[in-house]
């Protein structure tokens, strides 16, 4: 009795899609992160990538330790010298944060995001500029990761996976 109750149970609750992870959900995440670390002038004390194997592809977390090797600044092991999620060294808190439903593209699913930076600048133009990113999600392991995240540079789209590649090859190359 008790077997069959067990079997039961497994399959009723094995297909409920609200157990499941979404393609937003790890973006989600990372922009939550974004928020607290620019909610005061003293950032926060969360990264970005402090739960990489969970947010994150494998390739994109290998690439990510490999970058490590290489930091912006001797006194630190940051691989980066901005926040790249927002793409600046300064900010305000941010503001009308939208995370849009993911779409399709040839199997990745793309969720796109907009936000505010600068709505304490004291001029119009910057309160009123919206940043945009792109984060490529994947499944892997049965599960949501991101594989990617693109920022709207001066009209053109970045790579963070690109970049971080092109940052461990200088740093190969780089006299010791």
């Amino acid at each position: 009795m008790i077997r069959t109750i067990a079997l039961v149970t497994t399959f009723v609750l094995a297909p409920l899609p609200a157990l499941a992870e979404d393609a937003a959900d790890p973006v989600n995440r990372i922009m939550h992160i974004a928020t607290e670390r620019w909610a005061t002038t003293e950032g926060g004390a969360t990264g970005y990538f402090d739960s990489i194997d969970r947010d994150f592809s494998k390739t994109f977390a290998d690439t990510y330790r490999e970058n490590k090797k290489y930091p912006a600044y001797e006194e630190s092991d940051d691989p980066f010298d901005y926040d790249v999620i927002t793409a600046s060294q300064d900010g305000c808190p941010l503001k009308d944060i939208a995370v849009s439903p993911p779409g399709d593209e040839n199997g990745v699913s793309v969720v796109d995001v907009s936000f505010k930076l600068w709505t304490c600048a004291p001029d119009a133009e910057s309160q009123a500029r919206i940043n945009k990113l792109k984060f490529d999600v994947v499944v892997e392991g049965g599960k949501p990761v991101i594989a990617d995240v693109h920022r709207l540079t001066e009209g053109k789209w970045d790579s963070l996976l690109d970049e971080m590649k092109e940052a461990i090859e200088r740093g190969k190359s780089a006299p010791q």
